[in-house]
């Protein structure tokens, strides 16, 4: 199965239209429509395919639909949401509710995230990047000093 990999800081032009990445349109396949939700933990924006609404309706169906969590989940996932019309050449207008939420303002980072992908101011992203790499550094010492291991990694995350 394609994945949204890697990343990529794209212009983002004076009508506020941005290019998806060229690696990234594959794996949407021949969708002319980008789900985002508004990330609930960072200052980003979840972006896919119709994957990306799909998963989340089936944790919803998991759930007791007259429940406070199906209430707020059921929020966040349908009502603060949107789909961006993709033009002819891979290109979106983000919105200012996604300019709000991310802080983006010329540029945009494009950030690989397996069945979806992530959009970014891209000085927010780099350095959540380096939050993210020092956690997982440390996340890996430690259990590495758990299971009596060294202290040298083995590659990789």
């Amino acid at each position: 199965m394609d994945r949204f990999l890697s990343n990529t800081i794209n212009k983002v032009d004076r009508k506020g239209r941005v290019s998806i990445p060229a690696p990234f349109r594959p794996v949407l396949g021949n969708v002319s429509r980008l789900y985002t939700l508004m990330s609930v933990d960072q200052p980003s924006v979840d972006a896919g395919g119709p994957e990306l609404i799909e998963r989340g309706e089936a944790y919803l169906e998991k759930l007791d639909p007259f429940s406070a969590e199906y209430e707020l989940y059921s929020f966040v996932l349908h009502g603060d949401s949107s789909e961006l019309k993709m033009d002819g050449e891979g290109r979106i207008s983000l919105s200012e509710a996604i300019r709000e939420q991310t802080g983006i303002t010329d540029r945009a980072a494009f950030v690989g995230r397996g069945h979806f992908f992530q959009i970014w101011e891209p000085e927010r992203f780099l350095a959540y990047r380096e939050e993210a790499r020092g956690k997982v550094a440390a996340m890996r010492r430690a259990k590495m000093a758990d299971a009596g291991g060294g202290t040298k990694g083995e590659g990789g995350a």
